[in-house]
């Protein structure tokens, strides 16, 4: 799903697209998640997951990460990404999240992660980055937190 939201006095897209987790150390248990993208945060993808009644939780991560992990084993610390072959042969991103509780394993489709981070891609390009970010609202927020 694409929403349009203005930021910095322009229009441009946030990406958000559902996708299917499979996550369970003994039984698979599938849950939705979300991965969004909003040029405001132009290196940082979310991944927002929620089960039901449970509220949701957002890990934040490095957008280079997930698009690396798609081909290649990437990452340390709180958020590992790399591609895998699912129980059926089918081609599926693994994203590993860690924090003091615990560890969650999930598996997501490999098409899905490529659509999603392509469409990054063309809302933001590759080392464009820095041109996105609003330095002097930035430092407003900082000094006035």
């Amino acid at each position: 799903m694409e929403q349009q939201t203005p930021a910095h006095g322009a229009t441009t897209r946030s990406i958000r697209v559902t996708v299917p987790f499979v996550s369970g150390e003994v039984q698979p248990l599938e849950i939705l998640g979300d991965f969004v993208f909003d040029p405001a945060d132009p290196y940082a993808v979310h991944l927002v997951i929620g089960r039901g009644e449970d509220p949701a939780v957002t890990w934040t991560f490095a957008r280079e990460l997930l698009a690396e992990g798609i081909y290649d084993p990437c990452g340390n610390g709180d958020v590992v990404v790399w591609p895998c072959l699912g129980t059926h042969g089918e081609a599926v991103v693994i994203i590993e999240l860690r924090s003091p509780s615990g560890m969650a394993m999930l598996q997501t489709p490999s098409r899905a992660v490529q659509r999603f981070v392509a469409e990054t891609y063309e809302v933001v390009a590759a080392g464009s980055e820095s041109e996105q970010i609003n330095l002097d609202h930035l430092v407003t927020h900082l000094l006035t937190d």
